[in-house]
């Protein structure tokens, strides 16, 4: 090949890594690597063909196919109530990071990253303000130890995930193969973020903080009798230290308990009257078996899962006024159930069917999403607001995506039996998802994050041209020109890849340096495998900024986290990580 060709994709990576980095040209990572693989085909360097071969890569694939399979998991909460029960009540800080980061670390093996963050981020959020913890000091550990349990299997991490596409097929790794060097690698680390993170990371404040006086809704919720709370006390149960909620008084069969203390057991069909704001309405209907008492609830047309809760405040123009909400025959105006009110503060003591409507009530209604927009200039009210999050949970397909991503990963684990390699096996657990109800298509396009495919599928093109254009031969020969010792250049390869994993982020620099470690590997003359880990692990392990993984920037508003915070306690756990992988990855892939 020409030099020049070598030259210019060295020039276009030269140019993408500071477009990336630096905030001020604004240029989201999938975009730079778009219009550098645009340059190079535009200029020949890379055949279009093969520039966009990596779009159909398995692993890109299998990404967008896992997006669905923890979207269902998602929708139908298979998670959320079994993560809370795991959280228990912490004896310090250290104990509550370590319930924290082991089932973080457990989840994210199985899934990406990134859901499992976003599944477990505000059980912790509201299991710190019931244990008066400080949300600093365990949302950056959970975004590492996620980072970590997906280092532990072929499905953890997608980073992984393409990286292990692109090798021969009698490379490829199993599905529990990595783990050799992702089991040590989360040991250490989360020994290390349960060990520092408490002496590292000021308790800072959250970027949001609570009102002085929030507009607190009186709701009743009824205990079904195959809930898995029924028998236990309210403590067990985790309704004694509600964030922003209280258990006001349980009504058994007509007699109210008020003033419910900690060790009451709870009967089948309580009706129990919580007092609280909106979010805590909303956490309260993702616990299984636990819904609004309201017996206009069941008679809406459409699914619960096809709801929503939206705010509405009742103006001084509704025909209604004065009447009950029974009398006023909402439901059937309306087609929405309400199942709170709030009035300036007021405990209103009534079933929701008997109380008056007044000019300035904050309904907190269930509805189909198109009630927003079929009252959103209606006379009837001053305001109507979406409550974001707050579709109820698919309780009772939970063990149906459970059993979906149990039977992938078995599949997956003993392919020698089944024949099925993670592509067959992550596509037929999305199509069960979506065809079992577990989640809807809408929802399965808005969890495919397209960037994520953007970033992979265009890197891979771009890594394509640094092989076909010889950059990544020119680098490698340069690189052990300086040094021709294979654990020297193995740090090397390792130490590159981390940097430009925390600048660019994780996906980026592993599809640039895979070629040249491959190319290191062929002039050493020694086996590639070592180097493919260390490109693996370095990648998947961004910690020392928030931009280097998706997590990491997920907890920084709300854990009121710095930069710097990163650098303190992300920087060491890199290099704890890197020395862990310089150990374990030769011996476990000989040279």
């Amino acid at each position: 090949m020409d030099n020049w060709e070598a030259f210019l994709t060295l020039g276009v990576v030269a140019a993408i890594i500071p477009a990336i980095t630096l905030r001020r040209f604004h240029i989201a990572p999938e975009w730079a690597l778009s219009g550098g693989l645009t340059g190079l085909i535009v200029a020949g360097v890379v055949d279009p063909a093969a520039a966009v071969a990596g779009f159909a890569n398995p692993g890109l694939l299998t990404v967008a196919a896992l997006f669905i399979v923890a979207d269902g998991l998602t929708q139908t909460g298979s998670f959320n109530f079994l993560a809370q029960q795991v959280l228990g009540r912490p004896a310090s800080i250290r104990v509550a990071q370590l319930r924290t980061t082991i089932p973080s670390g457990l989840f994210s093996a199985f899934l990406n990253n990134t859901p499992v963050v976003a599944l477990m981020m505000p059980v912790v959020i509201d299991w710190a303000k019931k244990n008066r913890l400080s949300v600093s000091h365990l949302l950056l550990p959970l975004s590492y130890a996620s980072i970590l349990g997906g280092l532990c299997t072929l499905m953890g991490t997608s980073t992984t995930l393409v990286l292990n596409a692109k090798l021969d097929p009698q490379d490829q790794l199993g599905m529990f193969e990595i783990a050799q060097v992702g089991i040590p690698a989360a040991i250490v680390g989360i020994a290390w973020l349960a060990f520092a993170t408490q002496w590292l990371i000021p308790e800072r404040k959250p970027a949001f903080t609570a009102l002085d006086d929030p507009r607190e809704y009186t709701m009743e919720m009824v205990l079904e009798a195959g809930s898995p709370l029924v028998g236990r006390t309210i403590e067990e149960a985790g309704l004694r230290h509600l964030p922003g909620a209280y258990l006001m008084e349980i009504d058994r069969r007509g007699t109210i308990m008020p003033a419910v203390a900690s060790d009451t057991r709870l009967e089948a069909n309580d009706q129990l009257v919580f007092v609280g704001v909106v979010e805590s309405v909303v956490d309260l209907q993702k616990i299984p078996g636990l819904k609004p008492a309201t017996e206009e609830l069941f008679q809406l047309g459409s699914e619960r899962s096809e709801r929503c809760l939206v705010e509405a405040v009742v103006s001084n123009s509704c025909p209604w006024l004065r009447m009950s909400i029974r009398e006023a025959r909402f439901r059937t105006n309306y087609n929405a159930a309400v199942i709170a009110v709030a009035r300036d503060g007021i405990r209103i003591r009534r079933k929701i069917g008997d109380i008056e409507l007044c000019a300035g009530d904050t309904l907190l209604l269930e509805c189909h999403p198109s009630f927003i927009e079929q009252q959103r200039n209606s006379r009837h009210f001053f305001l109507v607001s979406q409550v974001e999050g707050s579709t109820p949970p698919r309780h009772e397909r939970a063990w149906v995506a459970r059993t979906i991503l149990a039977v992938t990963v078995l599949a997956v684990a003993f392919r020698g039996y089944t024949g099925v390699d993670m592509l067959a096996a992550s596509w037929a657990a999305s199509g069960l998802m979506l065809i079992t109800g577990c989640c809807r298509g809408s929802s399965a396009h808005r969890s495919i994050d397209l960037s994520v495919l953007i970033i992979m599928g265009a890197g891979l093109g771009i890594g394509q041209a640094m092989e076909s254009s010889g950059a990544a031969a020119l680098l490698a020969a340069r690189l052990t020109a300086v040094s021709g010792n294979e654990t020297v250049m193995l740090a090397v390869i390792y130490a590159v890849t981390m940097i430009l994993a925390n600048l660019i982020t994780a996906k980026a620099a592993a599809v640039l340096v895979l070629p040249i470690a491959m190319a290191t590997a062929v002039t050493l003359e020694v086996n590639h495998m070592p180097f493919v880990i260390a490109v693996m692990v370095a990648a998947a392990a961004s910690f020392a900024t928030p931009i280097g993984y998706q997590t990491n920037l997920m907890v920084q508003g709300p854990g009121g986290y710095r930069s710097s915070d990163y650098l303190r306690l992300g920087g060491p756990l890199s290099l704890l990580l890197m020395l862990v992988t310089l150990i374990v990855a030769p011996q476990a892939w000989p040279f």
